[in-house]
């Protein structure tokens, strides 16, 4: 695997556990959805179009940095983030592959899925003392049941 290819997936990885994002949500950011002027938050285009600002660990941020620094292609803040292999749209299949190898060589369970990570976002920041509502947003959920659901 070519190192760019693995600081891409690593970087789509560690946003869908540490923002919560949804893959459709990751793979659809753009450079400037990362570029606004505190960069330690970023723009989604989330279910329905709606928009929401989430927050952005630093681990992340680094993640983003060097698959940026690897990345062999010009990457236009008004483009997508994230590219395939040759150039074009990251396939979510890809992502949903790249954990199942993960899934495997760490012998963790199948459920141990891109859209589980998801879940442990919202699990364990509910374990830490998150609020429900909060959670709510940065998840994207129009309804408080389906947050309910994650935790």
């Amino acid at each position: 695997e070519e190192p760019w290819i693995a600081a891409r997936n690593g970087a789509v990885l560690t946003l869908l556990y540490g923002s919560g994002l949804r893959i459709s949500e990751a793979l659809g950011l753009s450079g400037a959805d990362l570029s606004l002027p505190d960069e330690t938050v970023l723009r989604v285009t989330g279910k329905g179009g709606k928009t929401r600002l989430v927050p952005v660990l630093p681990v992340a941020l680094r993640a983003i940095a060097e698959y940026r620094r690897l990345c062999p292609y010009h990457l236009d803040p008004k483009g997508l983030l994230f590219r395939g292999a040759r150039g074009g749209p990251l396939n979510p299949a890809i992502v949903q592959r790249d954990m199942a190898r993960l899934r495997s060589a760490l012998n963790l369970p199948d459920t141990a899925t891109p859209h589980a990570l998801r879940h442990s976002f919202a699990t364990h920041l509910l374990g830490r003392g998150g609020d429900l509502r909060t959670i709510q947003e940065l998840l994207g959920h129009a309804s408080l049941s389906t947050t309910q659901i994650y935790t």
